[in-house]
């Protein structure tokens, strides 16, 4: 009987280019613009993206373009998301026994909270430039660039 042994030093490696992008446009209109400017089509996942925190769960956007015969995946991924919760206000006050409703700012990648969205390209031998470039193009996009992936702290939240 054959044994296979697993490293833990091949999972190490980066197989996937990330792309920020600082936009006003609302996901499905940067979507549309990106399948207009490059050779993808992208379309409205399913299987949003979860994330617990202690006020509750959000969930990010994500649209997909998985190009099987390149055996590329491209993801579009929301950066921003809003919790909303319920504050039972116990002080004794004019306004006891009120709740509040407060609203937290909950990011994907927390260490770049000025990012709207990230394009993550797996596998790709594209050249980002070439693609950065692209989307530059766009008008309601104002700054595009690629993300060094070793200067992110939580990499947990792009596995997916």
């Amino acid at each position: 009987m054959a044994i296979h042994k697993l490293h833990f030093d091949e999972f190490d490696e980066v197989d996937y280019d990330l792309i920020a992008i600082h936009t006003s446009l609302e996901d499905y209109r940067l979507a549309y613009f990106i399948n207009q400017n490059l050779p993808i089509v992208l379309y409205k996942s399913k299987d949003e993206i979860e994330i617990a925190i202690k006020e509750g769960i959000t969930h990010f956007s994500r649209y997909v373009f998985e190009d099987v015969k390149h055996e590329v995946t491209w993801n579009l991924i929301q950066n921003k998301n809003e919790v909303t919760f319920q504050k039972k206000d116990n002080n004794q006050n004019l306004f006891a026994n009120t709740s509040l409703e407060i609203a937290t700012k909950v990011y994907l990648l927390p260490e770049f909270k000025k990012v709207d969205y990230f394009l993550k390209i797996e596998n790709t031998s594209q050249s980002i430039t070439s693609i950065t470039n692209n989307m530059n193009t766009i008008d309601r996009i104002s700054a595009v660039y690629s993300v060094d992936s070793r200067k992110i702290k939580s990499k947990n939240n792009l596995i997916f």
